[in-house]
C-alpha cells in the first residue's frame, strides 16, 4: 500500500483563487464596468423587429415561418444579430418559440450569427430552466467561436458576453453552471477552474452539484491531491451564498484516494466529513469498508460495517459485496458465506460481483465443488462470468481434475457465455499441458490463440522449451530458445 509520505503532491492550478468576502451579499456584478450595461443597441429598421415579433406571437404557426422568410429572405442581408437579439428579447416570456425562431434564423442562414446573439438566447433559456437546450446552444457558441488555443489569462470570450448581456436579459446565475459543465463535458478542465475562480473572487459560487463534478473531473484526470485541492478551493471550510459540500463531496474525494490506495487519506476525508457535520450516505460507509477491505484491515471494516447498522442505515448491495469480498480476500470465505446468507435473508438481490467473491474465495481455500456449484448458480441468474473469474476457475481444476478437465470447462463457458477467452487462460492452459507432456495439443492451442490476435510472449516459449527439454528433444527446446531470443531478447514487463 502505498504511504501518505510518498505520494507526491501535484501542482494542477497556476491562477491564484483571488481573496474574496465569503458575506451573502445579493448584488450579481461580476465587473465593475458591466454593472450597468445597457442594452444593444436598437435596429435602424425597427419595423423589422416589430413585425418579425408581431407575425411570431399573433400569426398561425403554420404561416409564420414563410411570412419571416419573405421578411428577410436567404441570401439578402437578413437579420443582424442584434436583430435576433431584440426579437428574443421581446420574447423572453415564450423561450419555446425564441429557441424555435433563433434555430429557424441558423437552418435558414437568414442571419450570421454572434457571440451576442448566442448569448442571449441563452439567458432566455437559462432563466426559464431550459437547462439540455440552453448547454447544447453553450457548446455550439463555443464551438462556433472558439477561444485562442494559447493558454490566456483573460477570461472566455463567451463567458464576458454572458456577464454583459447578464441584467438586459433579466438572467440567473444558473447560465453560468452551464457553461462550467459545457466546458467540463469538454474535458477543458482549466478553463472550468477559472470561471469558479472568477466568480468566487466576487463571492459568487456554482450550485453543489456543479461544484462536485468538477472535483470528480479533476480527480479522474489529474489524481485525488488535485481534486483535494480544488474543493479546498471552492469550500474553504465555511458556507458561502448557500453552497455548501454534501456527501457526494466526500464521497468522490474518499473514492478517489481509495484508488489510488492512499488508505490514510481516506480515513482524513471521512475525519473531516465528520468534522463538517455531515451525515455519511449508504455509499460513504462502503467506500471507506473498501479501502480497509483492500488493506486486508477487516476488523476496522467490521466496525464500519456495525456503524452503519447503529446509524440505521441500511446495508445495500454495494456494502454487502464489499465486506463479502474483503473476507474472500484473506481467506476467510465461512465469514464470506455468513454475509451472503444474511443478504439473502434480508431480501437484497445478489449482482455478479457477489457470486464473482465467493468463487474467488472459494478457489483460494481450494474448494473446487463449492466454487463450481456458485458458478452454476451465476449461470442460471443470467449472470456472465468475467475473464478473471474463468482463469481462476481454470487453474483450480487442473489443479484438482487434471488440465483437460479444465479445457473442457473453458470451452463449455466460452461456448455458453459467447466470451473470448483472455489471454491469461490460454497461457495457463498451454503451460499445463507443456508440464503434462501434451505437447501437441498444446501446439494446437498455440495455432488457436494466434487465431484470435495473441502472440506467443516468453511464458509460451518458456513452457514449450521446458515441455521439449523434459521429452528430451533437444533439438526442438533450442531451435524455440533461438527464435524466442530474436523475437523477445528479454523477458516481457
Amino acid at each position: 500500500m502505498a504511504m501518505l509520505s510518498t505520494v507526491r503532491r501535484s501542482i494542477v492550478f497556476s491562477i491564484p483563487l483571488a481573496k474574496h468576502s465569503l458575506s451573502s451579499s445579493s448584488s450579481f456584478p461580476l465587473f465593475s464596468s458591466s454593472s450597468s450595461s445597457s442594452p444593444p443597441p436598437q435596429s435602424s429598421d425597427e419595423n423589422l423587429v416589430s413585425a418579425t415579433v408581431t407575425i411570431l406571437k399573433h400569426h398561425r404557426s403554420k404561416s409564420r415561418w414563410s411570412e419571416i422568410l419573405s421578411l428577410a429572405p436567404p441570401n439578402s442581408s437578413g437579420f443582424t444579430p442584434s436583430h435576433v437579439s431584440q426579437i428574443i428579447l421581446q420574447l423572453r416570456n415564450t423561450p419555446h418559440l425564441a429557441l424555435r425562431f433563433f434555430n429557424f434564423t441558423i437552418h435558414h442562414s437568414i442571419c450570421s450569427h454572434s457571440l451576442s446573439s448566442y448569448a442571449t438566447i441563452i439567458h432566455i433559456l437559462s432563466r426559464s430552466r431550459l437547462k439540455s437546450q440552453s448547454l447544447q446552444l453553450i457548446k455550439s457558441a463555443i464551438r462556433k467561436f472558439p477561444d485562442s488555443a494559447n493558454p490566456s489569462p483573460n477570461p472566455p470570450r463567451i463567458f464576458e458576453i454572458l456577464v454583459k448581456t447578464y441584467r438586459t436579459c433579466d438572467s440567473a446565475p444558473f447560465v453560468f453552471d452551464l457553461l462550467i459543465k459545457a466546458y467540463m463535458d469538454s474535458k477543458k478542465i482549466d478553463l472550468s477552474v477559472q470561471i469558479v475562480r472568477i466568480l468566487a473572487s466576487k463571492n459568487i459560487f456554482p450550485h453543489v452539484v456543479v461544484c462536485n463534478s468538477l472535483i470528480e473531473l479533476i480527480a479522474k484526470s489529474r489524481g485525488p491531491f488535485a481534486a483535494y485541492d480544488m474543493y479546498k478551493e471552492i469550500f474553504n471550510g465555511k458556507e458561502v451564498k448557500g453552497v455548501m459540500e454534501n456527501a457526494y463531496t466526500f464521497d468522490i474525494l474518499m473514492l478517489a484516494f481509495h484508488r489510488e490506495g492512499v488508505v490514510e487519506k481516506v480515513e482524513d476525508v471521512w475525519k473531516e466529513m465528520m468534522a463538517k457535520n455531515c451525515s455519511p450516505n449508504v455509499y460513504s460507509y462502503s467506500v471507506l469498508m473498501a479501502a480497509y477491505c483492500e488493506d486486508e484491515r477487516m476488523e476496522n471494516a467490521m466496525k464500519v460495517w456495525e456503524d452503519m447498522g447503529d446509524k440505521g442505515l441500511k446495508h445495500d448491495i454495494v456494502a454487502y459485496n464489499t465486506i463479502i469480498g474483503g473476507f474472500c480476500k484473506v481467506g476467510e470465505v465461512d465469514r464470506a458465506e455468513e454475509f451472503y446468507r444474511d443478504m439473502v435473508f434480508n431480501g437484497v438481490e445478489c449482482t455478479c460481483v457477489t457470486l464473482e467473491h465467493l468463487i474467488n474465495g472459494h478457489c483460494m481455500s481450494g474448494k473446487v465443488d463449492a466454487a463450481l456449484v456458485l458458478y452454476k448458480d451465476m449461470c442460471r441468474k443470467g449472470f456472465n462470468p468475467e475473464s478473471s473469474t474463468i482463469d481462476v476457475l481454470a487453474e483450480v481444476i487442473c489443479d484438482k481434475s487434471g488440465v483437460f478437465k479444465a479445457l473442457e470447462f473453458v470451452r463449455a463457458v466460452i461456448k455458453k457465455h459467447d466470451v473470448a477467452p483472455r489471454k491469461t487462460t490460454y497461457e495457463l492452459l498451454i503451460r499445463r499441458l507443456c508440464m503434462e507432456g501434451w505437447m501437441e495439443e498444446a501446439l494446437k492451442l498455440q495455432v488457436e490463440m494466434l487465431g484470435k490476435g495473441y502472440a506467443p510472449n516468453f511464458e509460451i516459449y518458456s513452457s514449450f522449451i521446458d515441455g521439449y527439454v523434459k521429452q528430451g528433444d533437444d533439438i526442438k527446446a533450442e531451435a524455440l530458445r533461438n527464435e524466442m531470443l530474436s523475437k523477445i531478447p528479454c523477458k516481457d514487463s
